[in-house]
């Protein structure tokens, strides 16, 4: 039987490899978003429930991995199952909001606003993991939510509700992202394996989310099926190559790269829906980006401090 170790074995640093692979799943997750957005505006056949769309990112990821979790076979003995059911449920929540959100607005907006994320699960880990946030972590959330401000414009004319909804996604990938930290560990503890994490959130995410789909379900037409059936294969990919940037280069050289998913949701909106960013949603965006850089580069600072 192959072991999970073997899975797990640590890669040689390669920069340069794993800023291609960062960028690849950058390319992969805004196509995961593209593809929601056209099921959801009709393309294809009639438009599809946010819910019925998450079902099959879940419900097709679950077949993608499932021949890996045969081969590797993880073990699920010791697993903390209710960091792992909340964990999932925030994924099934974030997804869904996402594809509702992108298919009512510009997938550029869409995708701005759910990288607030990282600042709603700095504000969480406060209370939950201890952590201490100093003036720069601050300084960058109230950079990062001045953007969101700007794209949501509430009060004036422009004012777009549907980027709540956007809003939403960003708290649910917050709370996520403090449960993921849960489950692969800290400096003062071991984390679960990947593979079993992977099997654990795809599993319950597909059980999860095809339960909630069957109360709006209408049957997608053969197009549907396979778009479907492709950001269930493409999430999966773009998972796996994050991962393999993370073990390929340093998580703080890697992960701001992970932005460029707004350069690749802008360009692939604009060539198959027309839509063009304005400079409102630009200079939004680039006030949330700035405080997600700001914010990473403090977490590399606090890192070698620590070490």
């Amino acid at each position: 039987m192959a072991s999970e170790t073997a899975a797990a074995a640590p890669q040689r640093s390669s920069p340069l490899i794993a800023v291609g692979l960062m960028l690849a799943a950058c390319a992969c997750i805004a196509a995961t978003t593209l593809m929601g957005k056209a099921l959801g505006r009709g393309i294809g056949g009639e438009a599809l429930h946010p819910l019925q769309i998450s079902a099959g990112r879940f419900a097709f990821a679950l077949l993608t991995l499932t021949p890996i979790l045969a081969w590797f076979r993880p073990s699920l003995r010791g697993a903390a199952w209710p960091v792992h059911i909340g964990r999932t449920v925030c994924g099934w929540g974030a997804v869904t909001t996402m594809f509702a959100a992108a298919a009512a607005m510009r997938l550029a907006d869409a995708t701005a606003i759910s990288f607030l994320s990282p600042m709603v699960a700095m504000v969480l880990a406060i209370p939950l993991l201890g952590e201490k946030v100093g003036p720069w972590r601050w300084g960058a959330a109230a950079i990062a939510l001045t953007g969101a401000l700007v794209l949501i414009r509430p009060g004036a004319e422009a004012f777009q509700p549907v980027a709540l909804v956007a809003l939403a996604s960003a708290c649910f990938m917050g709370v996520e992202t403090i449960l993921v930290k849960r489950l692969t560990g800290g400096a003062n503890r071991a984390g679960e394996p990947m593979l079993r994490i992977l099997a654990i959130n795809n599993t319950l995410g597909a059980a999860i989310a095809i339960t909630a789909a069957s109360f709006v379900w209408i049957w997608p037409s053969p197009a549907q099926w396979a778009l479907l059936a492709a950001i269930g294969t493409v999430m999966v990919t773009a998972q796996s190559m994050f991962i393999l940037a993370l073990r390929r280069g340093d998580a703080s050289f890697v992960v701001p790269l992970f932005y460029a998913t707004l350069v690749f949701a802008a360009l692939y909106d604009f060539a198959v829906f027309g839509e063009v960013p304005t400079v409102v949603s630009a200079s939004g965006a680039a006030l949330i980006i700035t405080g997600a850089v700001v914010l990473a580069w403090r977490e590399r600072v606090r890192g070698q401090s620590a070490s």
